[in-house]
């Protein structure tokens, strides 16, 4: 605290608190969440493509596929969005690891970051409806549970939901550690 010659008033000096995330290890974070990323929001995209499942009931032949629930079919398309995003994105990150890029593209970045953590938020969200439907039904519509019967497809999804999830968790971490590095830019 510092005083003013006449002490009527206090003067309080702020000083900057130092991010412990350094230029290198932001640039690290960056580079290895989006190839995480990348991995399992693939992996996630590919087994939803193969879960599929044939059984005959009661005489009848019956198929599970991914392909007849819109919630499943926007959850693999968002997945090989944010696939193809990550993959396209490792260049902007590597431009901002030069000593001389252009502050503004950080907060692209975290624009980037943003809008693909939202879309795989929806594709995670509307899947898991369809799935925990799926798996309990739903006795007020009269929907019955179908993974009693389908057994091998709902595993498929289940793995493919938990690898979704965690390409989603992959970019809320890209999103924060992008928005903290925002906040650091002078303007």
């Amino acid at each position: 605290m510092e005083t003013t010659p006449n002490n009527d008033a206090a003067v309080f000096k702020i000083r900057q608190i130092p991010s412990p995330i350094t230029h290198l290890s932001f640039m690290a974070s960056q580079i290895w969440l989006r190839i995480l990323a990348a991995a399992t929001s693939i992996a996630a995209a590919c087994l939803m493509f193969n879960s599929r499942q044939s059984k005959v009931l009661f005489g009848t032949n019956l198929d599970a596929r991914y392909t007849y629930s819109p919630g499943f079919k926007f959850f693999t398309l968002m997945n090989v969005v944010a696939c193809a995003f990550s993959v396209l994105s490792l260049l902007p990150v590597f431009s901002l690891g030069r000593k001389f890029s252009n502050s503004i593209n950080y907060f692209f970045l975290f624009l980037h970051d943003l809008i693909l953590m939202t879309l795989l938020v929806a594709g995670c969200g509307a899947a898991t409806a369809v799935a925990q439907v799926g798996k309990y039904g739903n006795t007020h519509a009269g929907w019955m549970p179908i993974c009693d019967n389908f057994g091998k497809f709902c595993h498929k999804v289940s793995a493919s939901l938990i690898l979704g999830y965690l390409a989603m968790l992959c970019y809320l971490l890209l999103t924060v550690i992008s928005a903290n590095k925002v906040r650091q830019v002078p303007v």
